[in-house]
């Protein structure tokens, strides 16, 4: 078939068909500018390149705490109100940075510090090729039309979700970008999802106690969700050797919710409450 043809094909079909359901009286809606069902969307775009970022803090024995800030740049996660979700976990992380540095007890990296995207295999990653001691990721959820819905919570590492939304926001968040899962070199892949798996097992259990040790703390500080410790097979909490939980830390689509986190004293209050879960976590492995 020519390239003259095969032009002719592409603009003599659509209009039969149009003349076709015009003789019939068949409407068909056409998109409009501006629908909600009209997308825009980058195509071969290039991956952003990886890169460790840098660790804040001289002292290599005080404990590594990688804080990610959920989103970046093209993706803006939940949106509610004028208010996008990137926005409000940055300013949180950058506040639980700065209150970790404090006192010269810890050592800091950010997956991100500033409005870019990261990969979702990259933030997991960062932390375990920087050799942290625990990775907090930080995000807010959205309950679309249910502006009721409001709270904290926190979010630790399972193969089976601890409820049904628990495996509807695990999938949502892992779809941001294709993991393909960590391969241990010089094992067969039978080996090493064995090994995986019995390191997760270890880290897990010490991201519970942090999970716990954060509605503890933040107990008078942050109101949560009465369903606050969640599980779920979330991409971003599977560094097999470091413990690593999500904090969700509101609803941007309840109004109580959207006012604590876009204000100075409400994100202050929520980066306060991690950092002493996270000195108490860390204070109780030195007396073992």
């Amino acid at each position: 078939m020519s390239i003259r043809t095969l032009l002719l094909l592409i603009i003599a079909v659509p209009a039969l068909v149009l003349s076709g359901a015009y003789a019939l009286g068949v409407k068909i809606p056409v998109p409009q500018w501006g629908r909600d069902y009209v997308l825009s969307f980058f195509i071969n775009q290039e991956r952003p390149e990886f890169r460790l970022p840098d660790v804040i803090g001289d002292n290599a024995e005080r404990p590594l705490v990688v804080i990610d800030a959920g989103h970046g740049g093209r993706d803006p996660g939940s949106v509610s109100g004028g208010v996008a979700e990137k926005d409000i976990v940055l300013a949180i992380a950058l506040a639980l940075r700065d209150d970790l540095l404090e006192g010269d007890g810890f050592r800091v990296a950010m997956t991100r510090d500033d409005d870019r995207i990261v990969p979702l295999s990259d933030r997991p990653e960062i932390a375990r090729q920087l050799g942290a001691d625990l990775f907090i990721s930080i995000h807010a959820d959205s309950a679309g039309d249910l502006s009721e819905v409001s709270g904290a919570s926190i979010y630790t590492l399972s193969n089976d979700a601890s409820s049904e939304a628990a495996a509807r926001f695990a999938a949502r968040e892992n779809n941001a970008d294709r993991v393909n899962g960590l391969q241990i070199e010089g094992q067969s892949e039978e080996v090493s999802a064995i090994l995986v798996e019995l390191s997760q097992a270890r880290t897990q259990e010490d991201a519970a106690e942090l999970a716990a040790l954060i509605t503890r703390e933040g107990e008078g500080r942050i109101v949560f969700h009465p369903s606050a410790r969640r599980s779920a097979a979330l991409a971003v909490l599977r560094a097999p050797d470091v413990p690593s939980v999500l904090f969700e830390s509101g609803f941007v689509t309840n109004d109580d919710d959207r006012l604590r986190l876009t204000t100075e004293a409400g994100q202050q209050a929520y980066a306060d409450a991690l950092a002493q879960a996270i000195r108490v976590y860390f204070a109780r492995r030195l007396e073992t």
